[in-house]
C-alpha cells in the first residue's frame, strides 16, 4: 500500500503552507548496498533504514555514466538539471543558464531554495540555482581531510575568492571557531574528532538551523549535499570500532586483483593503497567505508529529528540517493570509475516523509536524472521542457511497472553497458589517452563481459564466451548500438577526443 498526499499536477502556490517541503539528500560514493535495509551487508544504518522502511525504495536506480574520472560532477548535474549524461555541456562543471535547474524550478514556483554542502558545478548556476545557504564546499580549495573541510559563507552574486574560505576547529574551550585557511595546511587526512567537527557533523547542524529558523510562511526545497562517505574514510573512534578489521566480510565479487585493463586502473581513487587488494586491505576500507556511512546515517537521523520536532516532516517530501557506487575491494578495485554496478553504478534512492509507501521497494529500472521531474510531479510543479528525465509518479502510482525496459551506461572512451531483462552486457576497448602529464598513451582491453544481474547481482561469472548465451550476446550488442546512435554517444556530439565506437570491433 502507498499513500500519497501529494498535490500531483496541481501548480505549487507562492507562499502556500500547504505545499510539500522538499528535503534532497545526495550523498558521495554511495552505493545501494551501503544502506542496510537495500543490501543486507553488515553496514548499520538505522535512520536510512527507517527512511525506506516507511517510505518507497526504487531497487533499480542508476548513474548513467560520465566521461571524467570525477564522477560525482557529472552525477550532480544530472541530478541537478534532469538532464542525461549525452545532454550535459561537457564533463558537467557548467550548466548552462537554457537548462533550469531544480532550484530554479522551486524558485520560479514560491519555494526558498537552500544548499548545505558540496557543490561541484560552476558558481554562477551555483548563484542561479539558489537564494540561500550555508557552509558551501568545493570553491577552490579542497584538504582532503573530513575533520579538516575549507567551506565558505554562501553568496548571492557567486563570488567565491579562495581567501574568503575558512575551517571550523576547536578552541581550548571546546568551542566551535573559524580560522583562515593557512598556505601550510597540507592536502593530506591529518586531523581527528580532537582537532574539529567532521563534515557529516557541520553539514547536519546546519540543515537543523535552517529547519529551525526558516519562515514557515514559505515552503523551503534544501539540498544537503554531504561529502560523506567519499575518502577520506575518516570516522569519529566510537563509529570504526564498530567495525573491526578481522572480522569484516568481503562480498562476493571481491577480488585481489581486477583481471584487466579497464581503461582507467591509475586513476587517483585506485592509488589508495597498494596492488594487489588483499583481504586484509579490502578488509581495512570496507571498514573505513562502514564507519564513516554509519556516523553519516547519525547525522540524517538528527536532521529527520528536527524536522519532527518541528513538526514539519509529515509536509515534507524526504528524497535521499547516493551519486555513485564505490569499488572497496570489489572486483579488485578501490574507486568508481568503472560500470560494474555496486563499484560504480547502482546508487540508493529513496523517497519517503510525506510520501508513506511502507517499505514498498519499486523494481523500475530508474536513472539518477529521473529524480528531478519526480519531484517536480510529486510537489506538483511543472517539469521544465529542459528536463530530458522521465517523471516516475506512474511507477509510485501503480499505474505502470517501468517506464524504460534498458539502461545504458559509458565511462569515458573505454567502457559502455548496456542492460535489458536478466541481463547486462559491459564492453570494454583499448584506446587513446592522456596521463596525468599530458603525455599520449594507450589504455584499457578489449573485453566483453555477460552477467545475469538477477542470478548474479554481484556480477562475478562472465558469461560472454558459453556457447549458450551466444544469442543473447549478440542481441544485446545489437541492441547496445542502436541505443548508442539514438543517445547520439558520439565524441562530434560530446565534444570529446575520443570515440569508443571507433576502437569497439
Amino acid at each position: 500500500m502507498i499513500v500519497l498526499k501529494c498535490p500531483f499536477k496541481a501548480k505549487a502556490q507562492h507562499n502556500s503552507t500547504k505545499q510539500p517541503n522538499v528535503l534532497l539528500i545526495y550523498t558521495d560514493d554511495h552505493r545501494f548496498t551501503g544502506v542496510h535495509a537495500l543490501g543486507g551487508q553488515d553496514v548499520k544504518t538505522p535512520n536510512i533504514d527507517a527512511l525506506a522502511n516507511q517510505g518507497l525504495v526504487f531497487t533499480n536506480t542508476y548513474l548513467m555514466g560520465a566521461f571524467t574520472g570525477a564522477t560525482c560532477m557529472p552525477s550532480r548535474a544530472q541530478l541537478l538539471s534532469g538532464r542525461n549524461l549525452f545532454d550535459l555541456d561537457g564533463n558537467g562543471h557548467k550548466i548552462p543558464k537554457e537548462h533550469i535547474t531544480i532550484g530554479e524550478m522551486f524558485q520560479k514556483s514560491g519555494y526558498q531554495s537552500h544548499i548545505i554542502g558540496k557543490w561541484h558545478q560552476d558558481n554562477k548556476s551555483l548563484a542561479r540555482t539558489f537564494n540561500g545557504g550555508s557552509h558551501i564546499m568545493s570553491r577552490g580549495v579542497y584538504l582532503q581531510d573530513q575533520f579538516r573541510m575549507p567551506l565558505w559563507d554562501w553568496k548571492p552574486n557567486g563570488n567565491y575568492k579562495k581567501e574568503d574560505g575558512y575551517i571550523l576547529v576547536y578552541n581550548k574551550a571546546g568551542e566551535i571557531v573559524r580560522r583562515t585557511i593557512s598556505k601550510d595546511d597540507k592536502k593530506a587526512p591529518i586531523s581527528t574528532e580532537i582537532d574539529g567537527p567532521h563534515t557529516s557533523e557541520i553539514y547536519a547542524e546546519s540543515a537543523s538551523k535552517f529547519i529551525n529558523k526558516r519562515d514557515k510562511k514559505t515552503p523551503f526545497f534544501l539540498y544537503l549535499a554531504f561529502h560523506a562517505p567519499h575518502d577520506p574514510r575518516q570516522a569519529p573512534e566510537k563509529y570504526k570500532a564498530m567495525y573491526p578489521e578481522d572480522s569484516i566480510q568481503l562480498p562476493p565479487s571481491y577480488m585481489p586483483q581486477h583481471p584487466f585493463d579497464n581503461g582507467h586502473m591509475t586513476v587517483r581513487d585506485e592509488k589508495l593503497d597498494d596492488f594487489p587488494r588483499t583481504p586484509s586491505i579490502a578488509r581495512k576500507h570496507l571498514s573505513d567505508y562502514y564507519a564513516i556511512i554509519t556516523h553519516l546515517d547519525a547525522q540524517i537521523g538528527k536532521v529527520i529529528s528536527t524536522l519532527k520536532k518541528t513538526r514539519q516532516y509529515e509536509n515534507t517530501i524526504i528524497v535521499l540517493a547516493g551519486d555513485s557506487g564505490l569499488g572497496v575491494g570489489n572486483h579488485g578495485l578501490l574507486g568508481k570509475q568503472n560500470l560494474y554496478d555496486e563499484d560504480g553504478i547502482h546508487v540508493p534512492f529513496i523517497i519517503s516523509g510525506k510520501v508513506k509507501g511502507f517499505g514498498k521497494k519499486l523494481k523500475a529500472y530508474s536513472y539518477i536524472h529521473d529524480i528531478y521531474p519526480t519531484i517536480c510531479d510529486l510537489a506538483g510543479l511543472d517539469i521544465p521542457k529542459t528536463v530530458t528525465g522521465t517523471s516516475l509518479l506512474p511507477i509510485i502510482k501503480g499505474e505502470k511497472t517501468q517506464v524504460r525496459d534498458y539502461t545504458y551506461h559509458a565511462y569515458r572512451q573505454h567502457q559502455r553497458a548496456y542492460r535489458k531483462g536478466d541481463y547486462k552486457l559491459i564492453e570494454f576497448v583499448k584506446a587513446p589517452d592522456t596521463d596525468h602529464h599530458k603525455n599520449k598513451i594507450i589504455s584499457g582491453s578489449r573485453t566483453t563481459l555477460l552477467f545475469n544481474i538477477k542470478k548474479d547481482p554481484w556480477e562475478t561469472t562472465n558469461l560472454a564466451f558459453l556457447e549458450t548465451h551466444q544469442d543473447i550476446l549478440k542481441t544485446l550488442r545489437i541492441e547496445m548500438k542502436e541505443v548508442a546512435e539514438k543517445h547520439k554517444d558520439n565524441k562530434d556530439q560530446l565534444n570529446y577526443p575520443f570515440d569508443f565506437w571507433d576502437y569497439y570491433k
